[in-house]
């Protein structure tokens, strides 16, 4: 029984539900995955059906009589947004309708001929014929009568003069003459022979008539078109009910009674051909509606059914104008919604299923109009669902709640569109959890198709309850392809599994991979893809761990350095983490996350990786503990370790939670509970040395690197802390690095560095990547200091410590050597 069958359901979607949560939760998302919301709970689906009890109130829901999607499996209308379009290959025909009154036509076009004239239409759906009641034209449009030939027979047709050619060409025929033109609206209700039954179709006007392909002549079935049904109850033609839900032509419908639309198309051609009316027959692949649950073929099928009107209270302008107070995410979803909604026809909201929150509506037995007091009637209805779920309402008789109209009602026995469900979470979820905020929603976020879907029916529900949008931000996203950028298909053997990649690299590398791809389009991932992201998880992640490490012993409370008292290069550093934090709160503000990893992986190779890390390694392990000049790095680094863990906490979150346990000082339990780190920002910029300094600093250190490198392959130097480097600069330069004195060679990690003018090089020195800048690499000669590793000429001078240079000997004592740059 349905009950039954409800009950598999909702088990079957239960074991689906406990899957997808377990893949949510490894992937490090937040949720109260103990209680998460569920359209199939007895509070969301009574709190549905209060929403379209509210929407009823409101006046936008109606009952007609109208052609919708319907699928022929499932046997159920569907709505736009559950239509898929796939290429199917279809018969397609051109079809002759002969002239009733041949005299009457022929005067149309001043023309007289002992031919019947007859119109021709293109269709790719023969199976529609048997319910052509009337043919279209276009009312501006200029049509022929033309004397042609095909298959060796002379016949007068009516056509499109744009078409003439290519439809003739089409048929296999030659155009012998041209008779007469007239425009469309003078042959509006001319009448013509249906091709095979015995029934008279006039001629109509409709605005529908293009001439994109075809012939200029539409065959009308108001069964199967809503233009064409829009057209007709212009005219008052009725609809025929040729189908029954399973897509078979009833028992009124002769020569097809008992015939699938599926199979059909072959009879109708051959019956066509009998009567005389084939003039041409082929296959064409096209683009066509599927469903998108049994991803077969749809028709067009005119049944009663429950729609929310766009147009009769004004719905339509009013979801328009709440579009524009939204923000979309990129700009472009605004215009693709707009476009959207403004093509939308009214929305089909019913379904005729065993499963689904029913449509809990009482309707008289004649009439069809709701009960007058169904406001209070779906709120009791509401409460009994509470309890027990959908299944009260197919229990339910109505006489428990409508006594003695209880003759004159029956209860509507079709359930909600499953889009009706998820549009109206806004009430049945937002507005009822108290954690989630308030409505309307900060941020509704899915995929590039939901503007036709979720977007669009949590819009129309929203407006026509509320009267305003669900949400202040739509954020949307185009889907993951393979890296050749096919779509991903099971089939093709392309699809990379996200548990796979969690159990292989982890679900920060995941992760990682989405904000480091430009989620506006379609994002490109694959093995080499996921490889690459992963060596930069390892950047980042490493960069974390030498800060992490290199605070050991450090108290923030105790230790920290104070403002005045910081070397210039560690000021330096704290005040770039200062501006790239703005840069990266911009960022995340603007859902650029893309940009956020970027500037944190750059910071992390070539501010710190390349730069500010490589020189502070002899500071933090050569100078005393409590010393100024490893104090100040310490505190440098602290302060960066705490913007950083924030920074990379909504992406790489189980990194940050990691970092969080290790990092000193007192803290607030989760980094997900912190805010961005503002001490940063209280550190001012060094007058002398400021980033404009270090920045220049930054790229004579690379323009080093690059001649010691060079050296290293020529076998001259070994490791840099051999090495001698001379810097021969112009003016400006040979100031600018002249302000380190002594601290010069701890900037290019050297045992030597001499700064002297441009006009001093010699031959050996070579030019550099920088403009009045050449640069000379020789050994120093000298003997290596055990404790730090620098070759210096004073070694062996100290008979107390033979072994070291004089640095190290200072750095023995409390205070240490004197440090104020680097």
């Amino acid at each position: 029984d349905f009950e039954t069958f409800r009950q598999k359901c909702r088990e079957y979607a239960t074991k689906q539900i406990e899957g997808q949560k377990a893949g949510f939760i490894r992937l490090g998302i937040f949720g109260t995955w103990d209680k998460p919301y569920l359209t199939m709970e007895p509070q969301t689906e009574a709190d549905i059906i209060r929403a379209l009890g509210k929407i009823a109130a409101s006046g936008h829901l109606v009952q007609g009589f109208k052609p919708v999607y319907w699928s022929v499996v499932g046997g159920s209308a569907l709505a736009e947004a559950e239509v898929e379009y796939h290429d199917k290959v279809s018969t397609q025909v051109d079809v002759a309708y002969p002239a009733v009154d041949a005299a009457a036509v022929l005067a149309a076009f001043g023309a007289t001929s002992a031919l019947t004239p007859a119109m021709v239409i293109w269709t790719t759906t023969p199976w529609t014929l048997p319910s052509s009641l009337a043919l279209s034209i276009g009312a501006e449009i200029e049509y022929q009568l033309l004397d042609i030939s095909v298959a060796d027979k002379r016949r007068l047709i009516v056509i499109a003069a744009d078409l003439a050619e290519s439809a003739v060409a089409r048929m296999g025929g030659t155009i012998n003459a041209v008779l007469g033109s007239a425009q469309g609206e003078a042959l509006e209700h001319q009448l013509y022979q249906h091709p095979f039954y015995d029934r008279q179709v006039p001629v109509l006007l409709g605005d529908h008539v293009t001439l994109e392909a075809g012939t200029g002549v539409v065959h009308t079935a108001p069964d199967h078109g809503m233009e064409d049904f829009v057209v007709c109850q212009k005219y008052g033609i009725e609809t025929i009910n040729p189908l029954n839900d399973g897509g078979v032509y009833h028992e009124h419908m002769p020569l097809f009674a008992g015939e699938h639309v599926y199979k059909v198309d072959a009879h109708v051609v051959e019956v066509l051909e009998q009567h005389d009316n084939l003039l041409s027959q082929g296959k064409l692949t096209h683009s066509y509606a599927h469903c998108w649950r049994t991803k077969t073929p749809l028709i067009y099928r005119a049944t009663p059914q429950w729609f929310i009107s766009m147009d009769k209270l004004g719905l339509k302008e009013k979801a328009l104008e709440a579009i524009k107070g939204v923000r979309w995410v990129p700009a472009w979803g605004q215009n693709r919604i707009e476009a959207m909604v403004a093509q939308s026809p009214d929305w089909c909201i019913s379904r005729q299923r065993t499963w689904g929150v029913p449509i809990a509506f009482f309707i008289h037995k004649t009439t069809g109009e709701l009960h007058p007091d169904t406001q209070r009637l779906t709120e009791e209805v509401a409460k009994l669902v509470e309890v027990t779920g959908m299944d009260a309402w197919w229990q339910l008789k109505p006489e428990t709640l409508l006594g003695a109209d209880a003759d004159d009602y029956k209860k509507v026995t079709d359930t909600l569109d499953v889009w009706f469900d998820s549009g109206v979470t806004h009430a049945s979820v937002l507005s009822k959890r108290e954690e989630l905020g308030q409505y309307p929603a900060d941020l509704y976020l899915e995929g590039s198709d939901q503007h036709r879907g979720w977007f669009q029916s949590s819009l129309k529900t929203a407006v026509a309850m509320n009267g305003t949008a669900p949400y202040k931000q739509v954020l949307t996203h185009g889907f993951a392809v393979d890296g050749k950028g096919h779509k991903m298909s099971k089939s093709l053997g392309n699809v990379v599994s996200p548990q796979e990649v969690m159990n292989k690299l982890g679900a920060d590398v995941l992760r990682l991979w989405v904000a480091a791809t430009d989620y506006s389009g379609d994002m490109t991932v694959s093995d080499e893809i996921l490889n690459r992201t992963a060596d930069s998880y390892r950047r980042i992640r490493n960069t974390s761990r030498f800060l992490v490490s290199n605070l050991n012993g450090f108290t923030p409370a105790t230790d920290a350095v104070a403002e005045k008292d910081l070397l210039s290069l560690d000021r330096w550093i704290i005040r770039r983490a200062a501006q790239l934090q703005t840069e990266i709160q911009s960022a995340y503000e603007n859902y650029q996350f893309l940009n956020v990893y970027q500037k944190v992986h750059n910071f992390c190779v070539v501010e710190l990786g390349g730069f500010y890390l490589d020189i502070i390694k002899d500071r933090q392990y050569t100078t005393p503990t409590n010393s100024r000049a490893r104090r100040s790095c310490q505190t440098a680094m602290y302060h960066i370790a705490e913007a950083l863990v924030r920074w990379i906490a909504p992406i790489l979150s189980f990194t940050a939670d990691e970092l969080w346990q290790y990092l000193p000082g007192e803290r607030s339990q989760s980094v997900f509970l912190a805010t961005y780190y503002e001490a940063i920002n209280g550190v001012s910029e060094d007058s002398q040395m400021g980033d404009a300094y270090w920045r220049t600093l930054m790229s004579v250190k690379t323009a080093v690197n690059k001649e010691l490198e060079l050296a290293r392959s020529e076998g001259r130097v070994g490791g840099s802390l051999q090495a001698a480097v001379s810097l021969y600069c112009d003016a400006p330069l040979f100031d600018l690095l002249g302000q380190l004195g002594n601290e010069f060679r701890f900037v290019t990690i050297t045992s030597e560095a001499r700064v002297m003018p441009l006009s001093d090089a010699d031959d050996q020195a070579r030019a550099s990547d920088l403009e009045g800048l050449k640069i000379g690499v020789s050994a120093t000669g000298h003997v290596k200091c055990v404790r730090c590793y620098h070759h210096r000429e004073e070694i062996g001078s100290n008979p107390e410590h033979p072994e070291l240079c004089d640095r190290c000997v200072d750095n023995l004592g409390e205070a240490g050597e004197d440090r104020q740059f680097a």
